[in-house]
């Protein structure tokens, strides 16, 4: 069995990648920490640049295996915002907000994605993991399920939003996902120098 270390101050999303490691005979352990994140426009660098931070505040890690992820909502008439901006974004403006900045955006001009993207450090060195899930922003919220933009985030093909969908379905649907599926994949193929010893 694989242990690994999942560090965020996001209970939400520790609980989802917790369902999907036991899927894949993972010992997901959960590290709250908080740290300073960089301002970047690449979710991948901000996920690398917190991998180094993590280990300059707990050079304990350095021999084990964890990992990070950080995730955006790209709303493409908005030129990608709110993007790697998206916490900061939600927790001022919220989704009201952004449905006022799209108040009058026709249905097909409201194309947007989610992406995922997973930092992961072991033996001295860091992976990156991605997912992406395209869908459109809704014209009101929907659901009560999930956190942050998921009611009104409608997935392709989809007729309920990540807020109307259980943990299940948002996992097996859903950006961060894909990137655990993509993490947790790679560490079930033997034989792999992911392997935690």
């Amino acid at each position: 069995m694989y242990n690994i270390i999942f560090i965020t101050h996001n209970k939400h999303k520790f609980e989802e990648a917790y369902e999907k490691a036991k899927l894949f005979n993972i010992n997901l352990q959960w590290i709250n920490l908080e740290y300073e994140e960089i301002q970047d426009d690449s979710l991948e660098e901000i996920a690398r640049s917190s991998c180094l931070k993590i280990l300059e505040l707990r050079p304990d890690l350095k021999d084990k295996s964890f990992f990070v992820e950080d995730a955006g909502l790209f709303i493409n008439c908005l030129r990608g915002f709110p993007g790697p901006y998206s916490a900061y974004v939600f927790r001022t403006i919220g989704n009201w907000g952004i449905l006022k900045l799209l108040h009058d955006v026709p249905d097909n001009e409201r194309s947007a994605f989610f992406k995922s993207v997973i930092a992961y450090y072991h033996s001295g060195k860091i992976e990156l993991f991605s997912g992406v899930i395209q869908g459109k922003i809704i014209k009101s919220l929907k659901g009560s399920q999930g956190f942050g933009f998921d009611p009104i985030f409608l997935p392709a093909g989809s007729n309920k939003t990540f807020a109307q969908m259980n943990k299940e379905s948002k996992n097996l649907k859903g950006h961060r996902g894909k990137s655990l599926q993509e993490l947790f994949t790679s560490l079930s193929k033997p034989p792999s120098s992911l392997k935690d010893r």
